[in-house]
């Protein structure tokens, strides 16, 4: 078994959505590297499973349970953090449909989350990082940050956003030892994709994944493990020079598009 680097021995993070899928594995990540780690959910019953892997490991996390679209939950969050070294906006949702088809309803669920919360994320998690003496912030965006496929215009938009509010926090604080990027994953294979196909396609699961997967230019999806490799590098100290940057991970979807 190898075994990780401690570049986050001694620092606190904080990554939002962290029950499963991509947050679930930059948490492990975080912690498998020394970092103690709030876990931060909806509801609290949502990170357990994070919590006991993490804790299996040998690693500290604790959960949080707040919801990252408003805004006392999120201030009472961090308002219970002693210290923030590394924060990692990641809670998010998806939505199919364009402009004709998305809903009024449809397009505040999706700024509602995507959108406002990581701005709670960064409006209240700056000061933390400022108060520690400075930190890394990484923000999870997607492919959508930068082109356009058929049927996710709400989506795309909340994407397009935290690659923007990436750009503003990073130039606000680049004097101030606060860094901030963001990652711009394709699609990555997380419960989310396995449910929208048991949805969508029941019986045809296998068969769908398979397309879905084809049609990604490197022939597969990408896996949580993979992005939260690229945010502990982001986060850490070997990244010290990095800052307002976008970073695609997608499987040559942008480069071969």
């Amino acid at each position: 078994m190898t075994t990780l680097p401690q570049r986050f021995a001694g620092k606190h993070a904080l990554v939002t959505g962290a029950g499963s899928g991509i947050g679930r594995a930059i948490a492990v990540r975080l912690a498998a590297e020394g970092a103690g780690v709030a876990i931060l959910e909806l509801r609290a019953e949502a990170g357990a499973d994070t919590l006991a892997e993490i804790r299996a490991a040998g690693g500290t996390a604790r959960v949080i349970a707040a919801d990252v679209g408003n805004t006392d939950s999120m201030r009472a969050a961090f308002a219970s953090l002693e210290r923030l070294d590394v924060l990692v906006n990641n809670a998010g949702v998806a939505h199919i449909g364009n402009v004709v088809t998305t809903a009024p309803e449809d397009l505040d669920r999706i700024y509602g989350v995507n959108v406002k919360g990581v701005y709670h994320g960064l409006h209240f998690g700056v000061p933390k990082l400022l108060a520690s003496g400075g930190g890394a912030i990484v923000n999870i965006a997607s492919t959508l940050s930068k082109i356009a496929v058929p049927d996710r215009f709400a989506y795309g938009m909340s994407k397009g956003a935290v690659f923007a509010m990436t750009l503003s926090v990073a130039r606000d604080f680049v004097d101030k030892k606060i860094r901030c990027n963001c990652v711009c994953p394709a699609r990555v294979h997380t419960p989310f994709v396995d449910g929208y196909l048991a949805k969508n396609y029941p019986g045809q699961e296998k068969e769908m994944f398979a397309k879905l997967s084809a049609a990604q230019p490197i022939g597969r999806m990408g896996e949580p493990r993979e992005i939260a490799a690229l945010v502990a590098f982001l986060a850490s100290d070997e990244a010290g020079f990095i800052t307002g940057s976008a970073y695609d991970i997608d499987g040559g979807t942008i480069l071969l598009r």
